[in-house]
């Protein structure tokens, strides 16, 4: 099944490495114009070039997502920078972790009201387009409990529940809106390849718990986003797909 998403103007919000990175990347590598944001400089940079390499056009620029203000500076500049925008992702994480004060103020500030204000930013400019897509990143974390993380769990259930709402309120303005919930994915500098020195114990606890036998790469949760925000897709909205080789099975 060929891609295509040439004329398309894509907004990643949390783009600069990771997941955001791939789904960026691979946008970019489908004919997307792309405009990403994220806190560094110099991952932006580093993203922004390797986007470039690929021949899309790409807007990049600091933005923190916790800053309702700066919020809506971005995607209006985001929109003014591509010439309007079809796609939404929604993939910052404040990574808040366990039940604590700071845990939850970085999961709501971020998983949560980030989310709610990018959409709403950028509602008007994707209706204008004639309708597109909103895509929210979650986790496997919101599918249940979680001793360990339950902050996280919690702001990404909400970002489940939330996604079916925007689907059901969104439907009459022509823009579909999912989500996909990654199991646990490996990349340089994140959380898993850090806590496979930091913290083995839990890392080859979780690595085991994987049916599929490894942990999960950017790339595949990127696949998942473009077909979802496709025209393959365009019968799809308000669901949530889970990328995580069978890891929630367990």
């Amino acid at each position: 099944m060929q891609i295509s998403f040439k004329g398309k103007r894509v907004v990643v919000a949390g783009g600069s490495r990771g997941i955001g990175r791939s789904i960026a990347l691979g946008f970019a590598g489908a004919g997307a114009s792309v405009s990403i944001c994220a806190r560094g400089q110099a991952g932006l940079d580093a993203t922004a070039g390797d986007i470039s390499a690929l021949g899309a056009k790409v807007h990049a620029v600091p933005c923190d997502l916790a800053d309702k203000e700066a919020i809506a500076v971005y995607v209006a500049a985001a929109a003014a920078a591509l010439g309007g925008i079809d796609i939404l992702v929604n993939n910052a994480s404040g990574f808040g972790g366990g039940d604590t004060e700071d845990g939850w103020r970085k999961g709501l500030d971020i998983d949560v009201m980030a989310t709610v204000r990018a959409s709403n930013a950028a509602i008007p400019h994707i209706e204008r387009s004639g309708g597109g897509a909103i895509l929210n990143i979650s986790s496997i974390s919101g599918l249940g409990a979680s001793a360990r993380s339950a902050s996280y769990a919690a702001v990404k259930a909400a970002v489940i529940n939330y996604t079916l709402s925007q689907g059901l309120m969104l439907a009459p303005k022509k823009i579909r809106v999912n989500a996909i919930a990654p199991g646990s994915i490996e990349f340089p500098g994140g959380l898993w390849e850090t806590n496979k020195t930091s913290n083995p114990q839990l890392y080859n606890a979780v690595f085991k718990s994987i049916p599929w036998g490894r942990m999960g790469k950017p790339e595949e949760v990127a696949n998942a986003a473009l077909f979802l925000c496709s025209d393959q897709a365009s019968w799809i909205t308000g669901q949530t797909l889970t990328v995580d080789g069978g890891q929630s099975l367990g």
